[in-house]
């Protein structure tokens, strides 16, 4: 009997032993895990620290990095969760460890975002705030997201991002510092050059597509094809001189373009509004027909004559000899450029895309014209399109006179 009574004592001094040598030390810094005992006037939590044979306190704002308004949102009496031992408490009354479940989640959450920075995965979240210079959102830990990376284009106002759950990319990450800088811009970016990748292969050089105007600059506009932009360059908006874009066209408007050419290599769009409409010279008989009395421009002057424009991307030569019944020198003496007159159509050339127009066919002709001789003449530009014969014009034929009068006096 006594034997057994000494093995009894020996076996609970063993057990006693075997617990003590069980209970883990604890120190600031470490991970453990604890089991709710207690919830404490809604404003912390009594732990006991699994394997530590202590107890701790997580006050309330050590639950939670998210707002919250009763304790029970966050823990309830029996959960295990995992926590990390801030500090020792010298008044141990309500525990002997000082914890927080806010910083173990909070690390959790880095080592995610972390992971998710290096695989460049994108991550969604809601924006709580918005602040002076971006937005504030709620990426388990604090993100921030300026101004600059909120959208693809100037936003004025950021309201209306509040409350929205949006895709962000990891633009730089400092856990230590609890610094998370997000991108929304860049999500955005990606997916218009998948989109843009597709609507270019889907367009054909030369064929005729609606469109958008998107952006209006000084040297053309930007037209959106459905989620990719292509240049008018302002040669290309119309047959008459553009001086500025904004003349022409109006962001939003609906325009049909004729596609140039399509460089997907550099993601190029080249279009114009011009070849849709109709070519200057188009019906040109009919509209200058021969005799007819039209208004014009003069646009140049050269030695030999005035190229008037008639209609948007149309002129005719007026050559010197059918500038006045007087004997000019030279255009200049009688006409400037910009100057607004009336002309007779003489000859018509659809094909060569030319117009013989004159002055003096609406004038009335003087009593006694002099016959004066030709004077020298500069040949013309080669590119002009106009033979001698329209460049001497009248004058050649007086040549041509005097020399059968010679002849029949002889």
């Amino acid at each position: 009997m006594t034997d057994h009574t000494d093995n009894h004592e020996v076996s609970e001094q063993e057990s006693m032993m075997d617990a003590l040598n069980s209970v883990q030390e604890i120190h600031i810094g470490d991970t453990v895990q604890g089991e709710i005992l207690k919830i404490q006037d809604n404003k912390q939590a009594i732990v006991g620290i699994i394997g530590g044979g202590v107890e701790g306190v997580i006050p309330n704002n050590e639950l939670s990095a998210a707002p919250f308004e009763d304790v029970t949102e966050i823990v309830n009496v029996g959960d295990v969760v995992d926590l990390v031992v801030i500090k020792e408490i010298k008044d141990k009354e309500n525990g002997s460890y000082l914890l927080s479940k806010r910083r173990i989640d909070a690390k959790k959450v880095w080592e995610k975002i972390q992971t998710d920075y290096e695989n460049g995965t994108i991550i969604e979240a809601p924006v709580k705030e918005v602040v002076k210079g971006g937005l504030v959102v709620d990426a388990g830990v604090r993100g921030f997201v300026p101004a600059s990376m909120v959208d693809v284009h100037f936003v004025d106002d950021f309201s209306s991002y509040k409350g929205q759950t949006l895709a962000f990319k990891i633009m730089e990450i400092e856990p230590s510092e609890n610094r998370l800088i997000l991108s929304h811009k860049a999500v955005l970016q990606a997916e218009n050059e998948i989109k843009k990748k597709e609507v270019m292969k889907n367009l054909t050089e030369g064929e005729t597509v609606k469109g958008k105007v998107a952006r209006l600059t000084n040297f053309g506009a930007f037209i959106d094809l459905g989620g990719v932009d292509g240049l008018v360059h302002i040669s290309q908006l119309s047959y008459e001189h553009v001086k500025n874009p904004a003349d022409v066209l109006s962001v939003g408007e609906e325009v049909d373009v004729k596609i140039l050419s399509v460089n997907e290599e550099e993601g190029r769009i080249s279009l114009s509004i011009k070849d849709t409409l109709p070519g200057p010279w188009d019906n040109i008989e009919e509209r200058a027909a021969v005799g007819s009395v039209l208004d014009g421009t003069v646009k140049r002057l050269t030695s030999f004559g005035a190229f008037v424009e008639v209609f948007p991307g149309v002129e005719g030569l007026v050559h010197i000899s059918q500038i006045s019944h007087n004997h000019i020198a030279t255009p200049h003496e009688v006409l400037s450029e910009g100057q607004e007159i009336k002309v007779k159509v003489l000859d018509v050339n659809p094909t060569d895309q030319r117009l013989s127009l004159s002055i003096k066919a609406l004038e009335e002709k003087p009593f006694q014209e002099a016959k004066e001789e030709t004077t020298d003449y500069q040949m013309p530009e080669s590119d002009t399109g106009f033979t001698l014969g329209d460049i001497l014009g009248d004058q050649l034929s007086d040549i041509t006179s005097d020399v059968e009068d010679t002849k029949e006096e002889k």
